[in-house]
């Protein structure tokens, strides 16, 4: 174990939660770095979150890499924390903070979180690289943060180049494109010209997906009271976090159904470990305006997450996942059949050619756009919708959670 992973739980930590500090505590008498994970927080909650929820000087928690604007991550480098400039499929921070780099170069990293395959065949760090020079970042301060501070911050067996430390090295065509030419690791050329030379080894599959297929009733919302509001989800393009909404929602006998025409979408977890009532809430910002998509990448529970405009395509695109114990589906709400990417191993990953599954993504993801999303990329953003402790408004198996508050919403 090399450190203490994405301190996500941040209000465990400032609430002093007896896990969360064992687990602090546990990292701190190994001298193991403990990552942080605080979109937002500031101020006084934000000392105290770096401290690791005790009082005390020094930094505990000594990354972070959910900072959206400068100031946030100005206020944050200048506790102490390393900050990392993360450029994902759905959450892109580079173009806000890349400009701290010049004034910060010993305090920051780059890093691409939860990209998905079609954007990861493009490449990740190096493009980084190549936008911080167009920046006008200096081009020593980039190599900085790009080589150096992320091995040594992990204390990471990787070699930088010194007198006896492993031949661990890239080649690129120049210092200004990072187009990388070939990759060496421990003296050994594993890759040239974007091809590898490491054999492939073909992986088993290990899963734990035991839910049964689901009925088109299982998806009704059923209306117990007649609310004139309730709380709709309301993501942001780009950003992890989310808004809350109280909207009208529209009812037909005793259940609630979608508005397209106001983009106000029905959402629902299905637990996949065993069968449990379906939860059900209302999402705007997904733009659908048919059909229905679904995932079983759902952090941090990783249950199936699904948005539709009606119960029969939420029911067939949860089932498409199900038939295939994990993966992303997408259905267009007519009689031909949906579209699913398969992720056999753990319903998180696929065990194919990375090229292929970048293929099939392109594919999926133009599917779900063609259904009306306007998201730049809508299963990403489905998949961070079941994060309860990322503020503010979020799903689980078990309901709508208020981040804020820490408790479920009626």
């Amino acid at each position: 174990i090399s450190y203490l992973s994405e301190m996500m739980n941040f209000p465990g930590v400032l609430h002093g939660d007896e896990e969360v500090r064992r687990k602090i505590l546990l990292a701190e008498k190994n001298h193991k770095p403990v990552d942080g994970h605080a979109p937002g927080l500031r101020g006084t909650d934000l000392k105290k979150y770096v401290q690791g929820g005790m009082a005390r000087d020094g930094v505990l928690i000594s990354t972070d890499h959910e900072c959206f604007t400068k100031d946030e991550a100005e206020e944050k480098l200048k506790l102490g924390v390393k900050i990392l400039i993360r450029e994902g499929s759905a959450a892109k921070n580079f173009e806000a903070l890349v400009d701290l780099l010049n004034d910060y170069p010993f305090q920051m990293m780059f890093c691409s979180d939860d990209k998905h395959p079609d954007s990861l065949v493009k490449g990740h760090i190096n493009q980084l690289c190549k936008r911080a020079l167009n920046n006008g970042i200096d081009l020593f301060h980039v190599l900085q943060a790009a080589c150096v501070n992320p091995v040594k911050h992990y204390k990471m067996n990787v070699g930088l180049l010194k007198p006896g430390d492993p031949a661990d090295f890239i080649i690129v065509k120049d210092l200004s494109g990072f187009e990388v030419l070939s990759t060496f690791i421990d003296g050994i050329k594993v890759a040239e010209g974007g091809i590898t030379k490491i054999t492939a080894q073909k992986s088993g599959l290990i899963n734990n997906f035991h839910c049964s297929k689901k009925e088109v009733e299982d998806f009704k919302f059923a209306v117990t009271e007649f609310p004139k509001t309730i709380e709709a989800i309301v993501p942001l393009d780009g950003q992890l976090i989310t808004n809350k909404q109280k909207v009208k929602p529209i009812v037909e006998g005793d259940h609630f159904l979608s508005d397209t025409e106001n983009d106000i979408l029905k959402i629902v977890v299905v637990n996949r470990y065993y069968d449990a009532p379906i939860a059900k809430a209302f999402i705007r910002n997904f733009g659908l305006k048919k059909g229905a998509i679904a995932s079983s990448v759902a952090h941090d529970s990783h249950n199936i997450i699904a948005v539709g405009v009606d119960e029969q395509s939420l029911c067939e695109a949860v089932n498409l996942v199900i038939e295939n114990q994990g993966g992303i589906s997408c259905v267009d709400g007519s009689s031909s059949p949906g579209k699913v990417l398969a992720l056999p191993v753990a319903g998180l990953m696929s065990n194919e050619d990375g090229y292929q599954v970048a293929k099939a993504y392109i594919e999926i993801d133009q599917a779900a756009k063609e259904l009306g999303s306007q998201l730049s990329s809508p299963f990403m953003t489905l998949s961070f919708m079941a994060l309860l402790v990322i503020p503010h408004l979020k799903i689980s198996d078990l309901g709508l959670f208020d981040a804020d508050s820490f408790t479920f919403v009626n």
